[in-house]
């Protein structure tokens, strides 16, 4: 595998230079006469090789986040020392290769050069010219590129010697695929809160006090920042648009669809694939003989398969007009379809609707003013902007606009108000105390721009305070904390011997599962419970929301090693052990490689790259 990867990153950095000449961008001509960047054991490594190789992935890393990364910004990613240690790494190999004298003959460089797609004509041969051409927009000699060439396939030898011996560790694989592929039968139920008989007890003040005591969170309010903010919602301006009467009248007939309804049928159609057929079904139905349910059943059909739901008279094309004269219940035809000759029954009629102008006006006009309101926010956006360039406070955006000022005091708890808006709560999270302000566009079309003016800690509220919710979280907790000890009583008579039966339960059983498997349902955890327990043992188990089971453990399985998704997970796994040995082997045996091999970096010819880029 390493072999591979090595091999396909020097033929994507060989094609990523081609495709940056071939674009026209032309040799890199750094300041000097240094042409290599540093030297690893007897080999070089170019400058220009490295500028290109960077430039090329800070161009694939700008398209993969779709947005220019600046190289600073890439720099501070660590991407320029990625790419010059796997220049290293390479060099490293190619210099083993040398030492071990590894070599390719001419032959064997040519068969490369001549598939290379870049350097073929439009008939699919290569083309001489075109070879020229592409290496002298990289900067590179016919030698030096045919030389680097042979160094990749050498280098190639060097890694499938490290990795070709490298076998697939059954034991590995058999132990992970018993973990993922062992299954369970279980028998559960749910415990029903009537089950607790007895009422719960009162809580004492030291209980409450107690319970305050053991779980803070609960009665702490989060960090609050006190914002105060200028907004603008299209529902704010809908009072002050005008909206002409000829617009309401275009756009209600624009809209008739959905306000005109004309007369529709609720109807069935069964096909049949000739006329004969149809003309003695139709004959059992008038003669009592058979119903349209018994005729649909024949076919093998569902009545679900017949049904065209609701149609108007258009959608029925010929058919339309006998089948609007027929009263409700009645079956006629055959009729001519597209698709055969056809029985329909009619089930309803469905009389027209229309809403009038004057009934649709009030919601014509909340559509258009809204529409326009939106466009009238959207052309303020740039002035705003500009009064926030100029200095402006959030204070001067409502004296000089027609924003509207609020304050709030906001947390991860609050979703009122203008915090329903989740831009805003975005913006509200993630700004601090003097950060500048800016006009941010809310879903309904409406803008915002807001000021943090002070920040509160996180603060414990005093008991008497929230003596409602402690008193609430305790009853919650008392009832749970009895729900779960009758499950535990329960477990106790399922280990003397009765059954779920005796102890009025309704069991539920599921086999052959998974530590994939999901009982939808069922307590968070109870996958996880269930590859916990010994089998013919039981347990209780209850989430936070006090939903809780008893469960059974029937039985424990191995994986089938005849089911298909068995055999295929387990030659996943043997490939996946191949692949990761391989790839350890590798990386030590590069590292040992590198560690013996002298490397040799020249800084300034580093940092001139690097400021071509920036």
């Amino acid at each position: 595998m390493a072999a591979s990867k090595g091999s396909k990153v020097f033929v994507w950095i060989i094609l990523g230079l081609l495709f940056v000449g071939l674009m026209g961008f032309g040799t890199v001509n750094l300041s000097g006469s240094a042409t290599r960047l540093g030297t690893v054991g007897e080999k070089d490594i170019s400058i220009n090789r490295y500028y290109r190789t960077l430039s090329e992935q800070l161009n694939a890393f700008s398209a993969q986040v779709g947005t220019t990364v600046s190289f600073t910004q890439a720099q501070s990613l660590g991407l320029d020392r990625q790419v010059l240690n796997d220049l290293v790494n390479q060099r490293v190999l190619d210099n083993a290769a040398s030492e071990l004298g590894l070599s390719v003959g001419d032959e064997r460089v040519r068969e490369q050069v001549l598939n290379i797609s870049a350097f073929q004509g439009f008939d699919g041969k290569f083309d001489r010219d075109a070879y020229r051409d592409a290496l002298s927009r990289i900067g590179e000699s016919e030698a030096e590129f045919e030389a680097s060439l042979r160094e990749e396939m050498a280098r190639t030898m060097v890694q499938a010697a490290i990795i070709g011996g490298v076998a697939p560790s059954e034991a590995y694989a058999d132990l992970l695929l018993g973990y993922i592929s062992e299954r369970r039968d279980v028998t559960y139920a749910f415990i029903d809160p009537a089950l607790v008989s007895a009422p719960i007890a009162e809580p004492t003040e030291a209980d409450l006090t107690a319970y305050y005591e053991a779980n803070p969170e609960e009665f702490t309010i989060p960090e609050t920042k006190e914002i105060t903010y200028a907004w603008l919602t299209p529902e704010m301006l809908m009072d002050k648009v005008e909206v002409d009467e000829l617009a309401l009248r275009d756009l209600y007939e624009e809209r008739s669809a959905d306000y005109i309804f004309p007369e529709r049928r609720l109807v069935e159609r069964l096909i049949y694939g000739d006329a004969a057929a149809a003309e003695a079904a139709i004959a059992r139905v008038t003669a009592g003989e058979a119903t349209f349910e018994e005729l649909v059943a024949e076919r093998g059909l569902a009545m679900t398969d017949t049904d065209m739901g609701d149609v108007a008279i258009d959608d029925l094309g010929a058919a339309g007009e006998t089948i609007f004269a027929a009263e409700t219940g009645a079956v006629v035809g055959p009729l001519d379809t597209d698709l055969g000759p056809a029985l329909f029954r009619v089930n309803a009629i469905l009389a027209a609707e229309e809403t009038t102008f004057e009934e649709a006006r009030d919601d014509l006009r909340a559509e258009l003013a809204t529409a326009r309101a939106r466009r009238q926010i959207t052309d303020t956006v740039e002035s705003l902007t500009d009064l926030i360039a100029g200095g402006a406070t959030i204070e001067d955006l409502v004296e000089r606009s027609d924003l509207e000022l609020g304050t709030i005091e906001f947390n991860e708890t609050v979703i009122d108000g203008i915090a329903a808006y989740d831009s805003f709560r975005t913006a509200a999270a993630s700004t601090s105390i003097g950060d500048y302000p800016e006009i941010i566009e809310m879903a309904d079309g409406g803008v915002f721009a807001l000021r943090v003016d002070a920040l509160r800690e996180p603060a414990l509220q005093e008991q008497a305070d929230v003596a409602d919710a402690v008193l609430a979280g305790w009853q919650e907790e008392a009832a749970s904390n009895a729900l779960f000890n009758a499950a535990e009583a329960l477990i106790a008579r399922l280990e003397a011997g009765e059954s779920y039966a005796d102890l009025g339960l309704v069991p539920m059983r599921e086999t052959d599962l998974t530590r994939r498997s999901f009982i939808e349902g069922t307590p968070v955890g109870f996958g996880a419970a269930i590859f916990n327990m010994d089998q013919g043992t039981s347990r209780s188990l209850a989430d936070d929301t006090g939903l809780t089971v008893v469960i059974t453990l029937d039985a424990i399985k191995a994986p089938d090693l005849n089911d298909t998704d068995t055999i295929a997970q387990r030659a996943s796994l043997l490939e996946q052990s191949a692949a990761g040995l391989s790839q350890d082997l590798f990386d030590a045996t590069l590292a040992t490689i590198r560690k013996n091999t002298e490397i040799t970096l020249d800084q300034a010819a580093i940092n001139a790259v690097h400021t071509q880029l920036q």
